[in-house]
């Protein structure tokens, strides 16, 4: 995963605090790919975002997700996590990487306490960057310039495993990460909440949303967050403004438009880590004490902003049009310093500005028809999307850790870089879902043509043979990658009268990456495959599902991260990934909700020869978690709700060399979470809701190595809000 630090020729430990800087050769920093998913509006009902996401409790019965229509979740032949919006209520995350604690085969948290970047692993593949929509669009992206999630203004998560790059275009060989908005309800209410906890938290939400005529034929929501908060780290706070303002239009029963639209403002710390020791060899060996910022140089604010829409014409009702499209910008300045060692105050510091437009549009046309005793639903669409990247930074060194001197881009000596980069991305698809009896069978069939070129304007340092610097040359380069592949899905499943759906699927996918690897070569497209086979079983009167699956993914090419010497930089492997997953949920009518889940990822990797056999850097074999609540329905505690979860990450290591050193060992962490409906005290407080919840409830801290570089875990964290909904 790349990440916006850049390594100091002096350290590898400032680089490695972000992990897996996205450098390449000479300094040029490199743009990853686009990828762009599509779906229809939606309306919306008291069950969330119907027709997108549609649950009861912890259960999901629909999902867009998986194949861009109202297939039911047992149906589909493919592997389905959701995290519905009561889970969301319940656990109360405050990025993705918590919303995804309780998923099967997702990893997070492996590079331990860090506020800046949202980073996971499904399947022992690394998603930050080719698996995460928005409302069935590619979230995009930049090396340091990751839009950042508000959880509050989610709706709910649907996560699709396996490859969908038959649907969704260039992307991630393990899946899709989709964040479904909170949007307009035709039912008004409305809700404010004061938050306070760890670290001198201070915050305030409100949620307000219904029609604003009396024929219901124009809604409105509005979900605000506004945040002053610190975090565990000195000089690394948490701050956040955060605005989305939706609204629906319905000018006839044919035809509706929902128009969605985000602003966030964050700040928090360039520098996020610990100095790190090392060996004769300049490996890491561990994570000290010793926080890596040394100075006040260490701010992190970005802007980003999303608007967009969903549109649907219903011409008949076997035949409609639908068209998702979004424009997003992103800008970020980001400061940081680090320290070289624990012994000499003495680093260096650098400063990177980043900015992004991008445009994404998926219009397909929607055909339901019957050939003899054969049901179809047939999807035939465009989608294009086109990015445009700069970015530019400087680095600085300095002794006295109050008297940092801010880098330069003016200054040759400061060794400046520039980089830019422009991306398109134009697929044509189809899907057909037939149905006859109880078989269900899904095709994709895509090809994507891509088309990016990248320009970087570096400054090199030329030494002396005493090792001093002698001077500095510019260099230009461009590089130009005009690409394209055919990729091809293909489930079935069989659907029986008592909820027992077994299934099969296979798929492949493909990534064109843009930029080079270490020797300077411009790197090859990333292409993957995967087999899985599975069973879902929708209990038939019991709000409750179980689902099971065993999967044989290969990725070839693969792009990693990972410190090597003193710099961060891109590396290309080929390695398969074996497993099976389990996990179950339920919301039961006495008011007990349960998640379970358990993972078992096997990874190799093939190649390059110097590594082969070895597993992947953080991803554990053996994985499991489980998450039980009890909402009280009567009796003198009713209103009452409790709340306590395991996550238990099995032993897994540091870095792709396996070093025993920087081996991660097993551990589990405990959250939990406690609620009470005032109104059960007295009439007069009716709406007013007390909730805490905590996380890693039991501080349990150890040391997280991963893409060749230490960390430790987030400790305790204790947020408690005051909640009024009309």
């Amino acid at each position: 995963m790349a990440r916006s630090l850049l390594v100091l020729s002096a350290a590898a430990g400032l680089a490695a605090a972000a992990p897996a800087a996205a450098q390449q050769a000479g300094g040029a920093t490199q743009l990853e790919e686009i990828q762009v998913e599509g779906q229809g509006s939606a309306r919306t009902s008291g069950d969330g975002a119907a027709g997108v996401v549609s649950n009861d409790g912890y259960v999901a019965k629909t999902t867009r997700t998986a194949t861009k229509t109202e297939t039911p979740v047992h149906e589909a032949p493919a592997t389905i996590n959701t995290v519905t919006q009561k889970q969301i209520a319940d656990r109360n995350p405050q990025n993705l990487q918590e919303a995804l604690y309780y998923t099967p085969g997702v990893r997070s948290g492996a590079f331990g306490f860090d506020p800046r970047f949202d980073s996971f692993f499904i399947r022992g593949v690394d998603v930050t960057y080719t698996g995460v929509f928005r409302d069935g669009l590619r979230q995009f992206s930049s090396p340091s310039g990751l839009f950042r999630l508000e959880p509050y203004g989610l709706e709910a998560i649907s996560i699709l495993k396996g490859p969908s790059s038959a649907l969704y275009g260039a992307g991630a060989s393990v899946g899709v990460i989709d964040l479904i908005s909170k949007r307009p309800t035709d039912y008004r209410f409305g809700e404010v909440e004061v938050q306070t906890g760890s670290f001198d938290r201070k915050q305030v939400n409100f949620d307000i949303g219904g029609p604003l005529n009396e024929q219901g034929t124009v809604l409105y929501r509005l979900t605000a967050l506004a945040r002053d908060a610190n975090t565990e780290m000195e000089r690394v706070p948490d701050d956040r403004v955060f605005i989305a303002p939706a609204v629906t239009f319905r000018p006839s029963d044919a035809t509706e438009i929902t128009v969605l639209s985000e602003f966030l403002r964050g700040k928090t710390g360039g520098s996020a880590a610990f100095v790190n020791a090392y060996d004769a060899s300049f490996n890491p060996t561990g994570a000290t004490r010793t926080p890596l910022a040394n100075g006040d140089f260490n701010d992190f604010t970005q802007d980003q902003g999303r608007i967009g829409y969903e549109f649907k014409h219903a011409f008949s009702d076997s035949v409609s049009l639908h068209q998702n499209a979004r424009f997003s910008a992103l800008s970020q300045r980001e400061e940081y310093n680090g320290r070289y060692d624990t012994v000499s105050e003495a680093g260096g510091a650098g400063l990177v500005k980043e900015q992004f437009a991008a445009l994404a549009a998926d219009t397909y046309l929607k055909t339901d028809f019957r050939t003899g005793e054969l049901a179809h639903t047939l999807l035939t669409g465009v989608d294009i999307s086109l990015l445009k990247y700069s970015s530019k930074y400087a680095l600085s060194s300095y002794d006295d850790p109050n008297a940092i001197p801010t880098p330069d881009f003016g200054s040759l000596a400061a060794t400046p870089s520039r980089a830019r980069q422009d991306q398109s991305l134009i697929g044509v698809y189809a899907q057909d879902e037939l149905k006859w009896n109880a078989w269900r069978l899904t095709l994709n069939a895509r090809y994507d043509w891509f088309d990016s070129i990248y320009k970087s304007n570096d400054v090199v340092a030329n030494y002396n043979a005493d090792g001093t610097i002698g001077g500095y040359d510019r260099v230009k380069d461009t590089q130009r990658q005009n690409d394209g592949k055919f990729t091809g899905r293909a489930g079935l499943s069989y659907v029986t009268a008592f909820g027992l759906t077994p299934y099969v699927g296979y798929g492949t996918s493909f990534v064109p990456n843009p930029g080079t690897v270490i020797d300077g070569t411009v790197t090859r497209p990333t292409l993957g495959e995967q087999v899985e086979a599975g069973v879902k079983y929708k209990f038939p009167d019991v709000n409750a599902t179980i689902n099971a699956s065993v999967f044989n993914l290969r990725q070839d090419d693969g792009v990693v991260y990972a410190v090597v010497g003193t710099e961060n930089r891109q590396t290309q492997l080929d390695f398969r990934s074996r497993g099976f997953e389990i996990d179950g949920a339920a919301t039961f009518e006495n008011g007990v909700s349960l998640q379970a889940s358990y993972a078992y990822t096997d990874t190799k990797i093939a190649k390059p020869d110097s590594i082969k056999g070895k597993e992947l850097t953080s991803t554990p074999k053996h994985s499991f978690s489980l998450w039980g609540g009890y909402d009280v329905q009567n009796g003198a505690a009713k209103g009452l709700s409790l709340g306590a979860g395991v996550r238990y990450t099995g032993r897994n290591f540091g870095d792709n060399d396996n070093r025993a050193v920087i081996a991660n060992t097993a551990r589990a962490f405990v959250d939990a979470k406690i609620a009470y409906e005032l109104e059960n005290l007295t009439p007069k407080l009716k709406g007013v809701k007390l909730q805490v919840n905590a996380t890693n409830l039991l501080d349990k801290v150890e040391q997280v190595c991963s893409s060749n570089y230490c960390y430790w875990d987030e400790g305790r964290k204790v947020i408690a809000s005051l909640k009024y909904r009309w």
